[in-house]
């Protein structure tokens, strides 16, 4: 799979089981989710189950750890450049390590990791199990079976069970990305299927609901359906399994809860589109910063060949900015583009000054915009129009729903090849919305099919970048 390439990934089109929310971790801010329990559960047979779309891969991101890493006794779930490893430290030697031949780095993707514990068994293999998204993992660089009735840290009062990041030393190991459906079943060690299923017709392995799980004593279910900030019932960390070991919610805020979740996967800025020096990218990748005086430019993960399409894009800073659409190049990931508007692959620009370009061609006639201003896009691939605005008003007299007409639009060709969103920033900021957006909406405007959360109300025909839309409309 090219950087560019996109599919519907673990995203139901309709019918089957929805998840509502997700989290988004961003590993600069420190977000976690903290809890200690009073006693301990099944050490040694238990299941663990979590849904996530990663964001950035730095060199150590932690889904899951448990423990007190001071004292040397810690279990950790993590990624280090790219590799899933699992570790479980309670001395010399470790209890269990494994760590994977495949390689986690796709920032477009949810995916669910299940690992299934029950050292009672016989045969060592079976004494842990690795499935990602249905199917189990048995290619490993590091593979360390646990002793037959050893206990793990899994379950266990000492430190603390953490999301996002190490226990109790989570220095510089948080995880960013996004999370949904986080599982703790203590007691069982459970198949993949009771978190997962093959859609009949797609074949992607997709969410079930587990509310009917038995959880047992320390077991956790986490639907982040609530946007507190307390660990209790109302919280963010809320758990809904009926045990209420409700987390502590550390550095996360209600923005933080998106709706871009397992069945309905939202587009985001795509870090492996341009080159090492990027820039910064964070938020979820919804936010693109480059401090020098140099453009970087950010593209959407999520394409089209057809049907009509909308976001914002807010300029928060800038020395220079642009923003506008592309046809992605699916044969290098880096498009020989500078800039939006640029000279290269297949591009149109709309300017700070109010200028349009197309391939490095301006033209007059829409308004200039500063810091603050929230820009509109609406790409009509139907009619191979595209239409700017800012601020909710439509540039050039612009009418998004003139069809063929193209009432204050600019036009590109189309034909059959995929264009996506994008955006370019020269000591600047960013923020994007492709319809979960990382920043506060006061108004608050969906699509015609219920999905997104714009500032600006979403001409009609129009859609969010969203894997449902894509399957309905794109």
């Amino acid at each position: 799979m090219t950087a560019q390439t996109i599919l519907p990934a673990n995203s139901a089109a309709s019918g089957g089981y929805d998840v509502a929310n997700s989290l988004r971790f961003n590993d600069g801010s420190s977000d976690t989710l903290t809890k200690s329990f009073s006693s301990s559960g099944n050490r040694r047979t238990w299941t663990f189950s979590v849904w996530f779309k990663l964001g950035l891969v730095p060199a150590a991101s932690r889904l899951f750890s448990i423990g007190n890493d001071a004292s040397g006794a810690i279990f950790s779930i993590f990624f280090t450049a790219g590799d899933l490893r699992i570790e479980d430290v309670q001395g010399d030697p470790v209890t269990l390590e494994f760590r994977t031949d495949q390689i986690f780095r796709d920032p477009s993707a949810w995916s669910n990791l299940v690992f299934a514990c029950d050292t009672t068994q016989g045969t060592n293999t079976n004494r842990f199990k690795i499935y990602h998204n249905g199917t189990q993992i048995t290619s490993f660089s590091t593979e360390t079976y646990p002793g037959e009735n050893a206990d793990t840290l899994v379950n266990h009062t000492t430190g603390s069970a953490t999301i996002g990041a190490r226990a109790a030393s989570p220095s510089n190991t948080y995880f960013d990305g996004y999370m949904s459906e986080v599982v703790m079943i203590d007691g069982q060690q459970l198949a993949p299927t009771s978190f997962g299923e093959f859609d009949s017709d797609s074949g992607i392995w997709r969410p079930i609901d587990v509310s009917g799980l038995t959880f047992g004593t320390n077991g956790f279910y986490l639907e982040t359906k609530q946007s507190g900030t307390s660990a209790n019932s109302s919280g963010l960390g809320a758990d809904t399994s009926g045990n209420d070991h409700h987390f502590t919610v550390n550095n996360l805020t209600a923005v933080d809860q998106s709706t871009d979740t397992c069945t309905n996967n939202f587009a985001t800025l795509n870090p492996l589109s341009v080159n090492s020096d990027q820039g910064t990218f964070s938020e979820g990748n919804l936010q693109l910063l480059h401090a020098s005086n140099a453009f970087r430019t950010g593209f959407a993960s999520i394409g089209a060949s057809q049907g009509k399409w909308y976001c914002e894009i807010k300029r928060v800073t800038a020395t220079s900015f642009a923003v506008g659409v592309i046809s992605l190049d699916f044969k290098s990931i880096t498009p020989n583009i500078t800039y939006m508007g640029g000279v290269g692959t297949p591009n149109l620009g709309y300017l700070k000054d109010g200028n349009t370009s197309v391939n490095g061609s301006e033209t007059s006639g829409y308004a200039s915009y500063a810091n603050g201003d929230t820009l509109m896009i609406a790409m009509d691939l139907d009619n191979g129009k595209v239409y700017f605005g800012k601020n909710g008003t439509w540039g050039n007299s612009g009418d998004p729903t003139s069809g063929a007409t193209g009432t204050g639009a600019r036009s590109i060709t189309v034909g059959g090849e995929v264009w996506s969103f994008g955006v370019s920033v020269y000591n600047a900021t960013a923020q994007c919305n492709f319809g979960s957006p990382m920043y506060a909406i006061s108004s608050g405007n969906a699509d015609g099919d219920g999905f997104g959360n714009f500032e600006y109300a979403v001409p009609s025909g129009y859609f969010s970048l969203c894997t449902k839309n894509l399957a309905e409309y794109g």
